[in-house]
């Protein structure tokens, strides 16, 4: 059971719900937490024990300067502009590289081999003995945010609950986070542009065939515009989160809500209960 969090802009409060509800599975089952949020991950702020558990890497070409012929086959293949052979080398840019593999099989000569090369790290942290916390992370200057994605997933991997904090919009990194989810969980707000990246977050849910849910977060009552959209589209709203100091202070000192107020607690299974049963009651 894959449960996404996900947002169409930052700063909703996805990570917040995430680690709360992360937090009220894990009292009554084995639940895995996985940040997805590969460029600005934040659940360890919440859960700091995290231990290196590995690189993540990606294969780029290497070119043999003796065996190429510098015919510029593997320059005309790639699309993205990685690989370009000049009048006596061949310029390898490897932040474009896509890693497809295709420079290698269109190289004549075989004068192209693939080696691995780092982009970010997974980290892995065991909280309690019904919680496992996994974090992708991408390295500075690095760009390729859903290959760091699919290995944090990819680590996560097992039979029971999963909740994945996703990054924030709706491009590839969220594509990456979305695709084999169950169901996910939009937290927006009640703004204007909160609104206006649900559709979009909405969309993309829509587009993937992910049944999905709205949690509003920190509203402040004027939600009538997010509750008449979600009316239209079949979006259950499944919780809503007032704008509130106390909630706001146990967070900024990164307590966790539920841990804390018990009435938060229930709410929070409920959210859970509520999520398996748009997912089809898949346990």
């Amino acid at each position: 059971m894959n449960i996404v969090v996900a947002s169409g802009k930052g700063g909703t409060g996805k990570t917040m719900v995430s680690v709360n509800l992360a937090w009220t599975i894990a009292q009554s089952e084995e639940i895995t937490l996985i940040d997805c949020d590969a460029e600005e991950p934040n659940v360890h702020l919440f859960y700091p024990e995290d231990e290196n558990d590995g690189p993540v890497t990606v294969k780029v070409p290497e070119v043999d300067s003796e065996t190429c012929t510098l015919c510029g086959a593997c320059g005309e293949f790639c699309r993205y502009g990685a690989i370009s052979v000049l009048t006596d080398t061949v310029m390898f840019q490897p932040h474009l590289c896509h890693s497809c593999g295709g420079c290698m099989l269109s190289c004549p000569v075989d004068a192209i081999t693939e080696v691995p090369r780092r982009i970010g790290m997974i980290t892995r942290s065991r909280p309690s003995s019904t919680l496992t916390v996994i974090s992708g992370i991408l390295d500075e200057g690095e760009i390729a945010a859903p290959a760091v994605i699919k290995a944090a997933k990819e680590a996560g991997e097992w039979e029971g609950v999963s909740v994945l904090d996703g990054p924030p919009g709706s491009a590839c990194p969220v594509i990456e986070t979305m695709e084999s989810a169950d169901v996910c969980i939009l937290v927006t707000e009640s703004t204007p542009s909160g609104l206006a990246d649900l559709k979009r977050a909405a969309r993309l849910a829509e587009a993937l065939g992910v049944p999905a849910g709205v949690v509003i977060n920190r509203s402040d009552g004027e939600d009538a515009p997010t509750l008449e959209f979600c009316a239209e589209e079949g979006l259950p709203v499944l919780l809503t989160i007032p704008f509130d100091r106390e909630i706001a202070a146990i967070q900024n000192r990164g307590a966790i809500l539920c841990s804390e107020k018990g009435e938060w607690r229930e709410a929070f299974f409920k959210l859970y209960e509520n999520a398996l049963a748009i997912a089809g009651g898949i346990p």
